[in-house]
């Protein structure tokens, strides 16, 4: 266990391309960092797979209970197909201080935001937005029947790995509210509603949006979105029941 009373200050790791962890993994890129760790893309050194690492600054990972709780909630999550699968756990050192680290499979992807940031206006038309959020919903869906919640949706950490007719996309980085509550839940419902509604352009594009979006969206109040849909299945559902002559 790591003792936080020695414990120093770690808030970034800044790894170089190349370096070697425990002769496991090469580092080959940063993916990403926030408040308790940061993500890189590494390749497994015997068999060349490439892999995703999160390492956890000691002080977000206290006794371990940080990396803990996302390694038995991902496996527990395990066979939710919106979400990365972990694979693996271990410690490593930097600056003499032990940092655990979890191995998980890489996906070829971009952040939703970027996605968004490439396409033309910055927005997708409403009818792939529905089926972005179609997509969403329906794997937010498998994890709140788990008894389960994600707490932290929003574009920079949704992964769209292929668009077109539908979305391939997967969900990263959950955030540990306490135990899961139908406040937990809603707050998912509203998140995901937030994400359409961004994925169609937002407030600069929303008056000219046909009705059927607008009755989604509910000009974002949550007692709206909430009084009209309750659970993210019913959200779902409403989405493959749609008529789409209304459009």
């Amino acid at each position: 266990m790591v003792n936080t009373k020695k414990t120093p200050q770690i808030v970034s790791f800044n790894f170089p391309e190349g370096l070697l962890i425990q002769n496991k993994f090469k580092i080959i890129k940063k993916l990403g960092g926030g408040w308790e760790s940061e993500v890189y893309r590494v390749v497994e050194i015997m068999t060349g797979i490439e892999r995703a690492a999160k390492f956890f600054f000691p002080k977000r990972n206290l006794k371990n209970k940080t990396a803990i709780f996302h390694a038995k909630k991902l496996h527990k999550l395990r066979n939710c197909h919106i979400l990365i699968q972990y694979l693996t756990g271990d410690v490593t050192y930097f600056q003499d201080t032990p940092i655990t680290y979890l191995v998980s499979h890489y996906v070829e992807g971009i952040p939703l935001d970027e996605f968004l940031e490439r396409q033309k206006g910055k927005r997708i038309s409403h009818f792939q937005a529905l089926h972005l959020l179609h997509t969403l919903a329906k794997g937010l869906e498998e994890i709140h029947n788990l008894k389960e919640y994600h707490g932290d949706l929003h574009s920079g950490n949704v992964i769209v790995q292929r668009h077109g007719l539908g979305f391939d996309l997967k969900i990263l980085d959950f955030y540990h509210w306490g135990r899961p509550g139908n406040d937990n839940y809603q707050s998912d419902l509203i998140n995901l509603v937030k994400l359409f509604h961004e994925s169609i352009g937002g407030n600069k594009h929303y008056a000219k949006m046909p009705d059927p979006v607008k009755n989604i969206v509910c000009g974002l109040k949550s007692s709206l979105i909430l009084k009209k849909f309750k659970t993210v299945h019913r959200l779902r559902t409403h989405i493959e029941n749609m008529e789409w002559n209304s459009y």
